[in-house]
């Protein structure tokens, strides 16, 4: 086939077009959608569900591009405060907004510390999905509910994903809770579509913990000093305390005078004992065992009296049997 030099050329332009819209296209595959937008907050748009979850409306413009980029699927996007520094993660719920404007849940302005009017970046991206999320509420209130992980659960199918550092809003019973993401795994931005995540959840930001009162050693009331002058003050058995009696009917002197004087030489034990023990400390058992030096007092004054009572003349006792034998026969 013979070509002309018109039809050349003609021939090598299209050649060079479909080959710069195969690389074109190419390039868009391998490409991350990135893309600077106007923020404002889904309040201005009169729908008050859009609050519940971390959906984010999008100009038509961007769907067309995504379209042709081949991104996976759900679509999950990285938006960066470059004025702050902040970074959240979040999926898209429709393609409506005005051109150059992306609508955002006023929880997420406030995390993000953006305001009407400011400008964020968006950027594709792909998350893994998750296996544990540990929670930390604000307040008290939440674990008042009577079954706290199962409102989780139902409000979290309205998140995509989760990211380290984030306080998301729980809306119940016409209240809304800010619950702050302490930790995800197996990173810090997980994907939480169609996944089972263990949670956890850490004590809430106004809990305080009670106090512990540790007893102290004298927590019964009961003083040590007062403790030994009661046992000291309690009656002691005395043995043999009666009046002692004579087979022949005349009273005993001598018993009384040698128990009394046994009970006078027990005090001086006790004192010589509680001498012996330091102050401001007790000693149990101390009178189970005493010293030898103090049980051989007793013995000692008991024989030193020995001789006096020997010297003292007794007076004459009665002697059963002692008088003359007799005999029938006389």
């Amino acid at each position: 086939m013979d070509l002309n030099e018109n039809q050349w050329e003609d021939y090598m332009i299209e050649e060079q077009w479909s080959t710069d819209l195969l690389r074109h296209q190419r390039n868009e595959r391998n490409s991350i959608f990135e893309q600077v937008y106007r923020c404002c907050p889904v309040s201005s748009l009169q729908r008050p569900n859009l609050e519940n979850g971390d959906k984010i409306i999008m100009p038509p413009s961007a769907l067309d591009r995504l379209a042709r980029m081949h991104i996976e699927y759900p679509m999950l996007f990285e938006l960066e405060n470059l004025s702050a520094e902040k970074t959240t993660h979040c999926g898209v719920l429709e393609f409506t907004s005005d051109e150059g404007i992306v609508y955002l849940p006023n929880w997420m302005m406030e995390n993000m510390l953006l305001h009407e009017g400011d400008t964020v970046c968006l950027k594709s991206t792909s998350l893994v999905k998750g296996e544990f999320i540990k929670l930390q509420p604000h307040t008290k209130d939440f674990l008042d509910i009577s079954d706290p992980k199962s409102i989780l659960e139902i409000s979290l199918r309205s998140y995509s994903c989760l990211t380290t550092g984030d306080t998301i809003m729980i809306p119940y019973n016409n209240k809304k809770y800010y619950i702050d993401v302490v930790e995800t795994k197996p990173a810090t931005a997980i994907s939480i579509i169609e996944t089972d995540c263990e949670v956890d959840f850490a004590p809430p930001l106004d809990y305080i913990e009670p106090e512990k009162h540790l007893p102290s050693p004298l927590s019964d009331g009961k003083n040590p000093q007062v403790e030994e002058e009661s046992a000291s003050k309690t009656p002691q058995f005395t043995p043999f305390h009666g009046s002692g009696r004579r087979l022949d009917g005349k009273p005993s002197t001598q018993s009384a005078e040698k128990t009394s004087s046994l009970l006078k030489e027990q005090p001086t034990e006790n004192k010589t004992m509680s001498s012996n023990r330091t102050s401001g400390k007790l000693v149990f058992g101390s009178n189970s065992k005493a010293p030898p030096n103090i049980q051989t007092q007793p013995k000692a004054s008991l024989k030193r009296r020995s001789p006096e009572s020997s010297e003292k003349t007794e007076p004459p006792q009665f002697k059963a049997f002692t008088g003359k034998k007799y005999s029938l026969r006389d």
